[in-house]
């Protein structure tokens, strides 16, 4: 149980922190063998451009983990937490609905890659590994998301506390600007 509880924290951090040591080491040896030795490696670009692929798709789930994606708060802003809270049910339905598009859209595209056997020129990887980051990606973000409806739905019957946060929290909690008493926000310099 507590394995999983670990996966459940940290399975996206890990992947990510793998990726891009990956692509670090792999950039940083490309340059150490063209510009101290003079010869270039034929398959280094190629695996730090597919470890960015699959970067890009597990950051997506990673930032719905941490409720960072992409949003626009005007109206949580505008709303009580009860609001903010049906708002955010409402959008995390919407982009799960999304997120079953790609992962059942980008199957298929793996399906048919596995299906022709095509692999990548340098590493000679099977490209359907490759494309496989957006169905698992999204797959990833899919789960993500219902975890974060099933908060929010027992936040809104009272069993959990569960809190939306805007841009401006983030602001706030910076130390940049400081709330007054008014609700008017202050600039403090740091």
């Amino acid at each position: 149980m507590r394995a999983l509880k670990f996966l459940d924290d940290h399975f996206e951090e890990i992947l990510l922190v793998v990726f891009t040591f990956i692509m670090v080491v792999v950039i940083t040896l490309q340059v150490f063998m063209r510009y101290v030795l003079g010869n270039s490696l034929s398959w280094s670009e190629e695996l730090a451009r597919y470890c960015f692929i699959w970067l890009v798709y597990i950051g997506i789930s990673y930032g719905v983990k941490k409720q960072r994606h992409i949003k626009v708060d005007v109206l949580l802003v505008l709303l009580k937490e009860k609001g903010k809270l049906v708002l955010g049910i409402v959008a995390n339905l919407f982009f799960l609905a999304f997120a079953g598009f790609v992962i059942i859209f980008g199957y298929g595209v793996v399906e048919q890659l596995a299906g022709f056997g095509q692999t990548s020129p340098s590493l000679k990887i099977p490209m359907a590994l490759v494309y496989a980051a957006t169905p698992v990606g999204m797959g990833l973000t899919a789960i993500r998301i219902i975890q974060q409806i099933i908060k929010q739905v027992r936040a809104l019957m009272g069993k959990e506390d569960f809190y939306i946060k805007t841009e401006k929290d983030d602001v706030l909690e910076s130390g940049i600007i400081e709330e007054n008493v008014d609700s008017e926000p202050k600039t403090t310099t740091r």
